[in-house]
Formats: structure tokens, C-alpha cells, sequence
């Protein structure tokens, strides 16, 4: 306390004699402090002195206005060395200060009524750039020694002389500092206060930004970031401090960046430090809010920082649902309200924190599938971590064949320390939905180091049968599952770029069970192949060119047996009956083209309709060839399967349709003849008998019950109309279709046929005896048909000639009567029949066909037969009448006994 009063009672003492060293000390603080200075002018502390030395000192200077000069001139003020008081835990100076106020009450800036304090040591230059053209430093000590000092010199600048902070061109962006809202390219920027020069002291600036245009990004190109890197000037007792962010490391001076529109949204972070800052950083929206606060008092260092503003330039609008930040729900309704064909999102642009998931669910309807490629996919180390990590796999990026993260369905996982990007590689799900998830254990400012494109559209994967296991697009068709419905080419177009350019081939198989079906009906109604120009290959050889086609084929004896081939257009509908119970159809796409030609191709390629057909009742498939037969429906041995006790309880009649080939004999004609007939309706959809000659589309006579009575009277078919090619080849088989209810009972036929002989003629158009074959014509069929039966098919109990009474003259119907009668042994009656129409069954034939015809043979073996019969059993009574008194005798002898 005597210490101190003393020195205070010194102190005065001192200020007293300098008083009376009358003007000289006057005139020393008139010329070193308080004063308004000349700009250009050097400025320095004063000289140390008896009258000031140990003293409290406080000096203050003003800048005189040049006449003449702007008034939006700013002053530059180089402190070219600096020691004043000391700075304590960098909050508070002690000792002294030195303040820069700019600006006054009559400037739109001014720091007058806190304008912080500057102290510590700087023996480099250290520079100053006002925000206005009023400027006041005040200087304090409270000792004023030799070790404190400072020397600083001034000079005016327009605003096109400091282009670090108004650009180079300010008058063509009057509001680049200040003006943060719809901020475009080149237009905004964030700076602290004074740049480039030193910023001020106890500063809390606050800065509203705002884009067009999400993301709103945050960025310096070439500047220095410098706050708070140097808390003094010797980098030994203080080493510069790197750039880093949080509350420890940048308790005093910081940049904080806010994710919104104010302080309240979520923390980026809060920057401080010296160097190049290493990364931009991207908010979430169109809006950020940042924060820039200096303590009270520090060293006269640290210039601040200059950001860009902009925004992300890669955004685009994402059609789906988000749910918090980044988690999506892509749904292919969302993705057809936008009318686009294919659906696009991007990997994470903005900043996120640590141990951020992102997903993406891509869901499709039930029957579709996803596909998801990269049309750009680039992977980096991680330049922005929030967090450090030093392990693998600090982020990645794993796309699972599921609706969820499911580990057991991963298709493909990315890391950022091992993984190669994958370009236009697609990635298919075996269901409707994909899920795609990002994970990110650092976080980032900036976005992902997985930057990626990322497409993604749905495919319509409908099948008609049951797929194959591991097979493009092969299904089967079993009766028992689909027995019949429509079939086209795939509807997933996404099959013509799945196979590496090699052949695209679709194969259908129809599979059935003879217990229910026999055959497999295929009709193909269209066909639309593409036409390529460049294709030499012409649709000539349909089976052996390489060209897009249709083939239709069956298996017999382990051989591809073909029956159909299609590679251009058709006209109408064509229909393909198996011969077994299975068949095939196979669409094959040459893969060259493959893509080009049908990959999002909605057009099907093929059109067609199946059935299987005859079930149980319809009996054996082939008939024939036989001079005669029967066809009969419901055929007899099957009726116990849908209707007998061996049928199943849960049995139901359907629609039946069945379908026989009938075969004849080479060089014959042919006559059907409904014999019976029995439909429980009047209407032809109730049943319905169609009879089709090979190679015709349309059938060659329709029978049902509105026409039976045009049934009996059936007309012939030809040798020339059945087919027949050579003398000895037999003609293609006649298809003999009937569709009607399949319950028993119902409907019942009879359908016999007759192989029958055209008389063959000379060229002047008689007949030719020479031509005529033993046994092939012994009996000619009433009236003009010229047709001929042998001889076994008389007098049978079915009538084998047709019935043309009522198309042929009594000329015509008696013509051969006289012949028949000879070849019958009978001419000795022709007297009597001359005017007869006499045909296969006549009374008059079966009754007086000579004796001579009968099998005398089998007769005498029969009545051979007959006798040894009669004569065993009467050896058989002979011996049992012989026993019988013997057994009567033994039994009187009991009887006495």
C-alpha cells in the first residue's frame, strides 16, 4: 500500500513538473497525440520522456478529410510494429490497448460503441482496411516505457483499389457485400468485417443467406481462412492452429454455420483457425445462417475470411416421398405421376453429421421388378470428415434385393477404401422392391465421397406359366396349374440387354397328364418382328436363317420335331395341335440387335392363345387308317373317372374339347357319317363337331345340333382334297374337333367313317378294269360318287356308301347293279332288282349272298368243337350214374348193422 501511494504521490509529482517545464511538454503531447492527422502521414508513439516515462499515456488520432476525394473512400492503415500491453487467455488485455473505431453516428457501420481492444507484440507489418472513411485509433498504456510502441502510416483507397473485398469490377455489383438473398453465381459473398485486412474486436455479425436453387453452398476459391490461427507472432511460443471446428477448439474467435434460416436450425459447425479451408460446405435447403464472433480484446493478426455463396448445380427433383433428411420412399406411381421413364437420385450433396443412414426404397407394384444402374459413379478418400475414422469403410453405399437392409440379400457393397465404381452395370431385384442404403461413420460437409448418378425403373416381370429356375425368361405351362389363357412375348423388355449380345431365347413349355389332356393347342395371333434394313437375312427359311422367329416344336423320340416357324407378319391367326401331351414354343431374338430393337420396346413381339384339350372322354388321339371305324364320345372306359365311384369327390364338368386325327389309307376317299347323335341342347354352343382337311384354317364342315339332320347326308372327301401327294404316301391326317359339355351323359355321338376306292378312269374318261386292285373294289357304291367298297364292308350293320338318292338319277343309282351282282355271285337275280337302288346293307344282298361265301372252314371246326363237348359230358354222366348204387348199398348195411 506505501508502494502504491508512493508511486501515485511520484506520479503527480512527475505530472507536476511537467507542468512546469512551462510549453515544452505541451507542445510534446500536442505533437505526438490527440490530434487530427493528414492521411499519407506517419504516425508513431511518442518519445519516451521524464515527463511520460512510467506514466499512464493515452493518445488519439482522427484523419483529416482530403478535399476533394470520394466519399465512399476507405482508409488503409499498416502498422509496420506493434507493442502494446499483453494479452491475457486471449479475452483481455492488461497493461494497455490499442482500439481502431470505424465509423460514427452518421455512417451505416460503425464499431464506436464496442470496439474491443488489440494488444500483444507484432514486428511484421500488420495492415487495417476501414469500412468507412472515419477512423479513430485510440492507443492506452498504463506505463508508458521504452517497450511500448507503435509506428503506423495511412493512406486513402477507392473501392476499385481494394478488388479483395469489392471485386474488380464494383460498379457492375453495387451490392456484393450485404445483399444475401437470392444469391447467384458471382453475386454474393460472406466476409468478415474489414477484409482483407484485420477484422475488429468484440464483434457478433450474423448473416442471412439465402439461394434460388437448393443446395446453398459455402466456399472459398483461393482465400485464406485465418480466425483465430495466431494468438501471437511468434509461431514458437504460439504455433498456428490448424483448421478445426467444435466449442474446445475455438472458444474464442469463430465461425459458426447453421443449417436454416437462424440460429435455432441445426449446428454445421463452429470453424476456427489458419490455412486454406479444405471444403465447402453445402446445407440442405435453400437457406444458411452464419455467425461470426471475435472476443473482446486480442492480437493485432488474423484477417478473417471470404466466402462464396452459391448453390449445388448437380440438384434435380426426385420423385418420391422423403422422409427427415434423406431417407426416400420411390415408388413406381410416383414415378409415373412425374411422366418420366426412368427415376433419378443422387448421392448425398449436402453436409450430414456422423453415423448418418440414408435409404432408399424402390418399390414397384406386385408382378414388377427394379432395375437400378449408375450412369456415373465416381468413389474418393473422404475429404470433409466431421469425424476422423481411420478404419475401412468409413462410408459406404450396399444395395439389397429386399425391402430392407436385409444382410442375407446383398447384391453389391461400395467403400470408399476398397470398392471400384461400377458405370452403367444393372443391378436387378428378384422382386418389387430394391433397397439402397448409404452409411456414413465420419459425416462430411459436403456431401459424399461416393458421389454417384444414380437411375433407377421398373419393369413389368408377369409371367404367364412358372419360371424356370436360373433361365432369362423360360416358363412352363402344366395343365394341372394354367390350363389354358393368353401368352405373348416377355412383358420385362429388360431381358434384351441381359445377355451380353448373345441370342435372346425365351422357350415356353405346355406340360399336361394324359389323366387330363392329351394335346396342347397353341394359336398364334400376331407376330411383330422388327424389319432391320441392314439384315440381309430374309425371312425365306424360316428354320434354318438367322433371323428373329417363332418356333413351335415337339419332342418325339428324343428328337426336336418342328412344327411351326414364324419370322414375319401374319395374316390371321394360325392354330398348332401337339401330337402328345407336350409341346413348346420358343421366341428367339438375334443379340446383336437385341437392344436396340426391343429394350423398352411396349410392343409385344408375339401374341398368342393356349388350351389343353382332350381330357379322359374324348378316348384314344389317333384313329385309323382302317377301312372302317367308329368314333364314339363319351368314349366308355373313361366314364368312371369323372363319373364313376372312382372319380373325385371334388370333381367339376367342364367345357370339353377334343381333338382326333383321323389316318387314311393312301389313294382313298374318305366318308364320314354321324351315325348317332344325342345333344341334351338345340344350340350349337352346347356341342359342336368340326372336321378340318390338313392345311386349311377354316374346317370343312360344321356339325351341331341346329343342322343334324344335314349330318346323315356328309359329302366325300377326295383323295386330291385329303392331301395326297404320291400313289402310295399317305395323306395328311383329317382333324376331327369336337367342343361341347363335358358331363357325361349330355351329349353323345357316333361318328363312323369308310375308307372308300374312286374307281379309277381311262383317259376318255370310262372306267379302267385294268386299274382296278383285288379286294379294294368289289362293290360300287350307288349313284354318281364312282366310289367302291371291298367286299368284308357289306351286309356289316353300318351303312359304308353314302346316301346320294336325293342327288343322283334313278340312272345313276341302278347303273352298277348288274355289276355288283355278278361280284356278288347274285347275277341270277338281276331280273329281279333291276329297278332297285341296291346299297351295301340292302335285305336283298345279306339275305341271298351265295352259300359259298360262308366260312366253311370255321363252321366245321365249330361244329368239331360242338360234338367233343357233347361227348365229354355225356362220359361225365355215364361214370356218375355207375357210382350211385354202390353208395345206395352201403348205406342199407348201416342200416341192418
Amino acid at each position: 500500500g506505501g508502494s502504491g501511494s508512493g508511486g501515485g504521490g511520484g506520479g503527480g509529482g512527475g505530472g507536476g513538473g511537467g507542468g512546469g517545464e512551462g510549453g515544452r511538454s505541451s507542445d510534446i503531447s500536442r505533437d505526438h497525440c490527440n490530434k487530427t492527422v493528414d492521411i499519407f502521414e506517419d504516425i508513431s508513439s511518442p518519445e519516451v520522456s521524464n515527463q511520460n516515462v512510467g506514466r499512464p499515456l493515452t493518445c488519439w488520432y482522427r484523419f483529416r478529410t482530403l478535399k476533394g476525394a470520394p466519399r465512399d473512400f476507405v482508409l488503409r492503415l499498416r502498422f509496420k510494429k506493434f507493442k502494446v500491453g499483453q494479452l491475457l487467455n486471449a479475452t483481455h488485455c492488461d497493461g494497455g490497448y490499442l482500439q481502431i473505431v470505424d465509423g460514427n453516428a452518421k455512417t451505416d457501420v460503425s464499431n464506436r460503441r464496442e470496439p474491443g481492444m488489440f494488444c500483444g507484440e507484432a514486428e511484421q507489418p500488420q495492415t487495417f482496411i476501414s469500412e468507412t472513411s472515419y477512423v479513430k485509433v485510440l492507443f492506452h498504456t498504463d506505463n508508458f516505457t521504452d517497450q511500448t510502441y507503435f509506428t503506423f502510416d495511412s493512406r486513402a483507397e477507392q473501392q476499385t483499389e481494394v478488388y479483395l473485398r469489392y471485386g474488380q469490377h464494383p460498379e457492375l455489383y453495387p451490392n456484393r457485400r450485404g445483399e444475401y438473398r437470392d444469391c447467384r453465381l458471382q453475386t454474393c459473398y460472406v466476409q468478415s468485417p474489414a477484409y482483407p485486412g484485420l477484422y475488429p474486436r468484440a464483434l457478433n455479425c450474423r448473416y442471412k443467406l439465402h439461394t434460388r436453387q437448393p443446395y446453398i453452398k459455402l466456399y472459398l476459391q483461393n482465400e485464406q481462412f485465418a480466425v483465430d490461427g495466431q494468438r501471437c507472432e511468434n509461431v514458437m511460443t504460439c504455433p498456428i492452429r490448424p483448421i478445426g471446428s467444435g466449442n474446445e477448439h475455438c472458444p474464442y474467435d469463430w465461425l459458426a454455420v447453421y443449417d436454416g434460416r437462424d440460429e435455432h436450425s441445426p449446428l454445421i459447425g463452429k470453424f476456427c483457425g489458419l490455412g486454406k479451408f479444405p471444403f465447402s460446405i453445402i446445407g440442405t435447403s435453400q437457406y444458411m445462417y452464419v455467425e461470426f464472433v471475435t472476443s473482446p480484446a486480442g492480437p493485432l493478426l488474423n484477417t478473417g475470411f471470404h466466402f462464396n455463396v452459391g448453390n449445388w448445380p448437380g440438384h434435380v427433383e426426385t420423385a418420391g416421398i422423403k422422409h427427415g433428411v434423406c431417407d426416400w420412399l420411390l415408388s413406381s406411381d410416383s414415378l409415373k405421376d412425374s411422366s418420366a421413364s426412368e427415376g433419378i437420385f443422387l448421392s448425398i450433396a449436402h453436409w450430414y453429421p456422423p453415423n448418418t443412414s440414408c435409404s432408399y426404397h424402390i418399390k414397384g407394384h406386385v408382378g414388377e421388378i427394379v432395375r437400378l444402374y449408375f450412369p456415373s459413379f465416381r468413389i474418393n478418400r473422404i475429404e470433409s470428415p466431421i469425424l476422423k475414422y481411420e478404419g475401412d469403410c468409413g462410408e459406404s453405399l450396399t444395395i439389397y434385393d429386399s425391402d430392407h437392409a436385409d444382410p442375407a440379400r446383398i447384391i453389391k457393397t461400395f467403400c470408399d477404401t476398397f470398392s471400384r465404381p461400377m458405370e452403367k452395370v444393372d443391378f436387378v431385384s428378384t422382386s418389387p422392391s430394391l433397397y439402397v442404403q448409404f452409411d456414413s461413420k465420419t459425416g462430411s460437409y459436403s456431401g459424399s465421397s461416393l458421389y454417384y448418378w444414380a437411375h433407377y425403373d421398373f419393369f413389368n416381370n408377369t409371367r404367364f406359366g412358372d419360371p424356370v429356375p436360373n433361365t432369362l425368361c423360360d416358363e412352363v405351362m402344366y395343365a394341372w396349374k394354367h390350363p389354358g389363357g393368353r401368352l405373348r412375348s416377355p412383358l420385362n423388355s429388360l431381358i434384351f440387354k441381359r445377355t451380353g449380345g448373345s441370342d435372346v431365347r425365351c422357350q415356353y413349355k405346355f406340360v399336361t397328364d394324359r389323366r387330363l389332356y392329351a394335346r396342347a393347342i397353341i394359336e398364334v395371333n400376331a407376330v411383330s418382328f422388327k424389319e432391320l434394313p441392314y439384315n440381309s437375312n430374309a425371312c425365306t427359311r424360316c428354320h434354318e436363317e438367322r433371323v428373329d422367329k417363332l418356333v413351335i416344336w415337339e419332342e418325339r423320340d428324343k428328337y426336336q420335331n418342328n412344327l411351326a416357324c414364324f419370322c414375319d407378319n401374319i395374316p390371321r391367326a394360325v392354330r398348332v395341335i401337339s401330337s402328345a401331351d407336350q409341346m413348346n414354343l420358343e421366341m428367339i431374338v438375334q443379340g446383336q440387335h437385341a437392344i436396340t430393337s426391343y429394350f423398352k420396346n411396349p410392343n409385344p413381339l408375339f401374341e398368342a392363345t393356349y388350351e389343353f384339350a382332350h381330357g379322359p372322354l374324348c378316348g384314344p388321339i389317333t384313329l385309323g387308317p382302317s377301312p372302317d371305324g367308329e368314333l364314339v364320345f363319351p368314349f366308355k372306359k373313361a366314364l368312371a373317372m369323372v363319373a364313376g365311384p372312382m372319380a373325385p369327390p371334388e370333381h367339376h364338368y367342364r367345357r370339353e374339347k377334343c381333338i382326333w386325327e383321323l389316318k387314311v389309307a393312301a389313294q382313298r376317299d374318305l366318308w364320314l357319317n354321324l351315325e348317332k347323335a344325342r345333344f341334351a341342347d338345340r344350340s350349337c354352343e352346347s356341342a359342336k363337331i368340326e372336321v378340318y382337311l390338313a392345311g386349311r384354317l377354316e374346317p370343312r364342315f360344321v356339325v351341331c345340333p341346329e343342322n343334324i339332320s344335314l349330318a346323315r347326308d356328309l359329302p366325300i372327301l377326295t383323295t386330291a382334297e385329303l392331301g395326297a401327294t404320291g400313289a402310295d404316301q399317305e395323306p395328311l391326317p383329317v382333324l376331327i374337333q369336337y367342343t361341347g359339355d363335358g358331363q357325361p351323359g349330355r351329349n353323345i355321338f357316333r361318328l363312323v367313317w369308310t375308307e372308300l376306292f374312286h374307281l379309277p378312269r381311262n383317259p376318255d374318261g370310262s372306267l379302267s378294269a385294268s386299274l382296278l386292285q383285288d379286294g379294294d373294289c368289289d362293290f360300287r357304291c350307288p349313284g354318281d360318287t364312282e366310289v367302291c367298297i371291298p367286299r368284308h364292308l357289306l351286309c356289316n350293320g353300318v351303312p359304308n356308301c353314302p346316301n346320294v338318292t336325293h342327288t343322283s338319277t334313278l340312272s345313276q343309282l341302278t347303273r352298277h347293279i348288274e355289276w355288283n351282282l355278278e361280284q356278288l355271285g347274285l347275277l341270277h337275280h338281276a331280273g329281279e332288282y333291276r329297278q332297285l337302288v341296291l346299297h351295301d346293307e340292302s335285305p336283298e344282298i345279306c339275305l341271298r349272298r351265295d352259300l359259298s361265301e360262308l366260312p366253311y372252314g370255321k363252321l366245321a371246326l365249330i361244329a368239331l368243337g360242338v360234338c367233343l363237348m357233347v361227348a365229354l359230358l355225356f362220359a361225365i354222366l355215364r361214370r356218375m350214374c355207375r357210382r350211385s348204387p354202390k353208395h345206395q348199398g352201403s348205406h342199407h348195411l348201416q342200416e341192418d348193422y
